[in-house]
């Protein structure tokens, strides 16, 4: 297996707050993660860390390799860009722009869009279901088509490490399995891993570990 992500002794405190307290992991390509806990566990907080979105107070990080607190903001926002894809439960589309210009933007924070970029975009469309939607602004689709244009744009730098935050948590049922499907199908491979915060019992059973946050602390579920 090859490791992805390695953590030491991650925490992470607000003042005399503390949310983590020593959170070390090991994950390797090819694993899904779902990470579950009560409310206010902390789970966000890791997952923006893991993402390089927040730093720990103290503890050590590597992602393929590399330690993000080495790298300047400039070289740190390219790696994360190439590197890392998040889904969020909130979609974050830009309203303004089609679907098909949504799933661009990573690409097009770094460079020119040319037709080789726009047929991948096209083809993760295809993969989730939304090729006909592709010239849609994000106020004519619906909540689930959002999450699964979301999902498109997550994938379009081909990262090796896709994180979630609850993304299946304003879906029904039958639609957050089609998700669920889309992320296990692109976003765990030989090279690449999921992780999954969520509190749906039906999306963590079809990862492959479970992880659960209590006291700041992490477990093996």
């Amino acid at each position: 297996m090859i490791s992805l992500l390695s953590s030491q002794n991650l925490t992470k405190s607000y003042g005399p707050l503390e949310i983590l307290r020593g959170i070390s992991l090991s994950i390797d390509a090819g694993e899904s993660i779902a990470i579950m806990g009560p409310s206010g566990s902390g789970k966000s907080t890791l997952l923006h860390i893991l993402g390089t979105l927040d730093s720990p107070s103290s503890g050590t990080l590597e992602i393929g390799g590399k330690s993000p607190a080495d790298l300047a903001d400039t070289d740190l926002s390219r790696f994360r860009n190439q590197t890392i894809g998040f889904v969020f439960q909130d979609a974050h589309l830009l309203p303004q722009f089609s679907v098909l210009e949504n799933v661009l933007l990573p690409i097009r924070a770094i460079g020119k869009v040319g037709d080789p970029e726009t047929a991948r975009a096209t083809q993760l469309l295809l993969d989730v279901g939304l090729e006909e939607r592709a010239n849609h602004l994000p106020g004519q689709l619906s909540g689930g088509e959002r999450q699964r244009a979301a999902i498109a744009r997550s994938l379009i730098m081909q990262p090796r490490l896709l994180l979630c935050d609850e993304p299946t948590g304003n879906l029904d049922a039958t639609t957050a399995d089609q998700i669920t499907d889309v992320l296990l199908h692109s976003g765990v491979g030989p090279e690449r891993a999921l992780i999954v915060i969520t509190h749906s019992d039906a999306l963590a059973r079809r990862m492959s570990r479970h992880l659960e946050l209590r006291d700041g602390q992490c477990f093996e579920a």
